[in-house]
């Protein structure tokens, strides 16, 4: 059979750290999430494992530890192995599963994580085939119907996020929002702990919140994007959907990793809206280094289900992952998988108007949402005046300014203002 002729296969690379044999191990990972197990059963054929079985493809050694990252972890049975961490890549045909994302999921991060040899594994990269991604509907409006569906070409949507988190009504959040179209936003979106509670129904929030950038539009030909989170149960998901495009709204929220990958491409089959997709939960899945997911192989699975707009966390966040792991999410996002379902990352988490400059050197696009909470409405002068300090941040980023020389601009007060108030500000 010629390399071309071959069936295609999916990769996959994962972060391992274990004391037996690294060849045993990797052997181990291959046959638990394909055709074997612990022991030789009747029917495992050589055939079968030729057709059906996961292959190691390669294993790169990266050194000993002192001590196992996890526990619970067993050694050899004869004892005496040095604990090792080494990177494996193995490769699954595709005819172990149907077009689903769930039961790919379940093939390349299935029970690896709880194998007893294993006292570290992590998922790191996803490779799919070609013909595999395009049988995908994917992300309905990525980066280019986003920008055409608000409005905004050449720069980062500007955006911030309704707070209080809890507790407004329909008409006192309807009432932040107006303020907040006036002070020039391009998007709004709600808390992920905001969905559909009884003090806030969202067809009440809904109606109100569209009410004021309805009116917004039609004084100033500009509508505000609002991402009302949707995140429940999936008929009831869809029902909201229709209510956010009834009332006019471009883009729905959901909370990934609490519907699911069925809930998010339940909703796409019939979704007309950008489908904003947060992560809160993500650290559960990512913040120890030796287990869970790395964001490069997470980010595959959701494209795939429909997501239009990622989060990736921000630059100098307040939370625990470092720029260097924020970057690489971000490039993720805009490179596609074969050419197609580029999405839109999302920055956010203690953003304010500095990072604008070092996201653009690093990142290298304008091509994200770069949302901010406090860094907005927290200005000393005012949410408008917040605004315009993260639009006057990032053109001069994107002219090739250095923070110091858009300082030096007087026609930038509101940056000035900025920097003075929020450099001493603990995150």
């Amino acid at each position: 059979m010629t390399e071309s002729a071959k069936p295609a296969r999916i990769g996959a690379t994962y972060l391992i750290e274990t004391a037996h044999p690294l060849e045993k191990a990797a052997t181990i990972m291959a046959g638990e999430q394909s055709s074997g197990t612990f022991l030789k059963v009747p029917g495992e054929t050589p055939e079968l494992q030729r057709t059906f079985g996961a292959r190691v493809e390669s294993i790169t050694e990266l050194g000993e530890v002192a001590e196992p990252s996890l526990p619970g972890a067993r050694g050899p049975r004869e004892g005496g192995r040095t604990i090792q961490r080494a990177r494996v890549r193995l490769s699954f045909p595709t005819g172990n599963i149907a077009l689903s994302l769930p039961n790919l999921l379940t093939m390349l991060a299935g029970n690896l994580y709880e194998l007893s040899p294993f006292s570290g594994l992590r998922l790191e990269t996803v490779d799919l085939p070609e013909s595999f991604v395009t049988q995908f509907a994917g992300p309905q409006f990525g980066v280019t119907g986003t920008r055409q569906m608000a409005g905004v070409q050449d720069r980062p949507l500007i955006g911030t996020i309704i707070k209080p988190s809890v507790g407004l009504s329909p008409e006192d959040t309807a009432a932040l929002v107006q303020k907040l179209c006036e002070a020039g936003l391009d998007f709004i979106k709600d808390d992920e702990l905001i969905a559909n509670p009884p003090y806030s129904p969202i067809r009440e929030r809904v109606a109100a919140c569209m009410r004021v950038i309805n009116d917004h539009a039609d004084r100033t030909g500009r509508k505000v994007m609002y991402a009302f989170n949707i995140t429940d149960e999936i008929a009831a998901m869809r029902r909201h959907h229709d209510v956010v495009k009834a009332a006019g709204g471009t883009c729905v929220m959901m909370s990934l990793n609490s519907v699911g990958l069925t809930g998010v491409q339940a909703v796409r089959q019939t979704c007309e809206l950008p489908i904003h997709g947060h992560r809160n939960g993500w650290g559960a899945l990512s913040r120890h280094p030796s287990l869970g997911f790395d964001y490069r192989a997470w980010q595959v699975f959701w494209k795939l289900a429909g997501a239009d707009h990622l989060h990736v966390n921000g630059l100098e966040n307040k939370f625990c992952e470092s720029d260097e792991s924020v970057l690489a999410s971000a490039r993720a996002c805009l490179a596609g998988l074969h050419g197609r379902h580029q999405v839109m990352p999302v920055f956010s988490s203690g953003q304010w108007a500095r990072q604008a400059f070092r996201t653009y050197r690093e990142l290298g696009s304008t091509d994200l949402l770069y949302v901010c909470g406090g860094g907005i409405m927290g200005h000393p002068d005012g949410i408008a005046a917040g605004v315009q300090s993260v639009r006057q941040a990032w053109a001069a980023a994107a002219a090739g300014q250095s923070e110091a020389e858009a300082l030096a601009d007087d026609r930038n007060r509101e940056l000035s203002r900025a920097v003075e108030f929020f450099s001493g500000v603990e995150k």
